[in-house]
């Protein structure tokens, strides 16, 4: 097996963030960019297209075995993967880190409702922002040694990338658990407003 110099996964929520940050990431890096979406059409790793949702059913099993021989096949290049469920599809003894991006749920229904989102599409989306659905997804599949939690409320994409790197060199500690917005909006009282599913 080629060894990669480092398999990075960007995940988190809709609106996040992830695409901008993964692909200013992996321009810092000279790395390989990968959306998920992008390559499970291309690559036709589609299994259906959930309608209510607008979203694709992607095949995870032929999704994994896809990333797998991708990544293998990039040498000692390193390689950014963007997307979501990035953790259930990417071999974990290949991943070296996950960036699970998290946004305080008051801005990140600004940027869903700027973004489209409505009714339950955007419900569903805040609820598995505040229950920390993505990272713990990222936890299980990659273990709590590769995973690493990063509040980017209130911050530039520059400014998430440069964390992101200073975990990557070493400058800075990796930590997963830090945000409790469940905690937050239920101090705000904000919460029966917030969490609607």
């Amino acid at each position: 097996m080629v060894v990669v110099k480092w398999v990075v996964l960007v995940t988190g929520t809709p609106c996040v963030g992830k695409t901008s940050v993964a692909r200013l990431l992996a321009e810092k890096l000279n790395a390989l960019y990968i959306n998920l979406t992008e390559l499970a059409v291309k690559e036709n790793l589609v299994l259906e297209r959930d309608e209510k949702r607008n979203t694709v059913i992607v095949d995870e099993k032929r999704m994994k075995k896809a990333m797998g021989k991708l990544i293998e096949g990039c040498g000692e290049q390193t390689v950014v993967v963007d997307g979501h469920y990035a953790a259930s599809v990417v071999p974990k003894k290949l991943v070296t880190h996950v960036f699970v991006l998290r946004r305080n749920p008051v801005e990140l229904r600004k940027f869903m409702e700027k973004a489209g989102f409505s009714g339950n599409k955007l419900w569903e989306n805040l609820a598995a922002e505040i229950l920390d659905v993505c990272l713990v997804d990222a936890l299980k599949a990659c273990g709590s040694e590769k995973v690493c939690e990063i509040d980017v409320s209130g911050k530039s994409v520059e400014e998430v990338v440069a964390e992101i790197l200073q975990v990557l060199n070493g400058s800075r500690k990796c930590y997963a658990g830090v945000v409790d917005w469940l905690g937050k909006l239920e101090r705000e009282g904000l919460l029966e407003e917030y969490l609607k599913i």
